[in-house]
């Protein structure tokens, strides 16, 4: 099992800069595939940007509407997962969530490809 535990949520101009991270707890971190979701007010959590295992290629994917602008990483020595978002926009604001799983996860996952959840961070962008 894993804990996880994000922060660097806040509130920002658009076009300005976060840089969310997740810390794990537990020393198995570099086997997880790690996820970043975000959820509205009155709408459905929704994928972010997922990162794959690191014997896997830290492979990353990106929803349509952040590629480009956020970037997913990992630091197995740290046991972090960062999500760095630039340009943010209004429609970014939500809370985000980390999430983690031993499965394997492909494409675009929903949330039920994750087994392990942080508690959230707020992120509100200001136009």
């Amino acid at each position: 099992q894993v804990r996880l535990v994000e922060s660097g949520g806040g509130l920002v101009q658009a076009g300005g800069s976060l840089r969310l991270s997740c810390a794990a707890s537990g020393r198995t971190f570099s086997s997880y595939d790690m996820g970043w979701f975000r959820q509205a007010p009155g709408k459905e959590r929704e994928f972010v940007a997922r990162i794959s295992r690191s014997w896997s290629g830290g492979v990353t994917a990106y929803a349509d509407s952040v590629k480009g602008r956020f970037t997913i990483s990992r630091d197995n020595a740290r046991s972090t997962v960062y999500l760095q978002m630039n340009s943010l926009k209004p429609e970014d604001t939500a809370v985000y969530y980390c999430a983690a799983t031993l499965g394997v996860v492909a494409g675009i996952p929903s949330r039920i490809a994750y087994d392990y959840w942080g508690q959230g961070t707020q992120v509100t962008v200001s136009s």
